[in-house]
C-alpha cells in the first residue's frame, strides 16, 4: 500500500496507458491487424534478444532470479511463436484458391 501511494502519478499512467491501449486496439480495422501483429512480433523479438542478454547477467548461484528469467523469456518465445502462428493463419485468408 505504501508503494501505491509513493507512486501514484505512475500507478495513473499505466492505468491510463491501459485504457488507451484497448481503446487503439479495439478500433483497429481488420485489415490492418496482420501488419500490426507482424510489426509487434518484431518488437517482441527485439525485447525477448534482450531478455535473454540480461538473463546472461545473472549471478549463477542467484537461482530465483533465474528462474523468473528463465520463465519470462519462455513466455516471450511463447508470444512470439503465437504471433506469427496468428499471422501465417490471417494471411491464408487472402491466397487465391487452386
Amino acid at each position: 500500500m505504501e508503494f501505491i501511494q509513493n507512486n501514484l502519478e505512475l500507478v495513473y499512467f499505466v492505468i491510463f496507458c491501459i485504457f488507451i491501449g484497448i481503446e487503439v486496439i479495439a478500433n483497429v480495422p481488420a485489415i490492418l491487424h496482420t501488419p500490426l501483429m507482424s510489426g509487434a512480433n518484431a518488437i517482441s523479438g527485439v525485447i525477448m534478444l534482450g531478455a535473454v542478454i540480461m538473463l546472461f547477467q545473472i549471478p549463477p548461484t542467484n537461482y530465483l532470479l533465474l528462474c523468473l528469467g528463465g520463465i519470462a523469456v519462455f513466455l516471450g518465445a511463447l508470444n512470439i511463436s503465437g504471433g506469427f502462428f496468428v499471422t501465417g493463419r490471417m494471411l491464408k485468408m487472402f491466397n487465391t484458391k487452386k
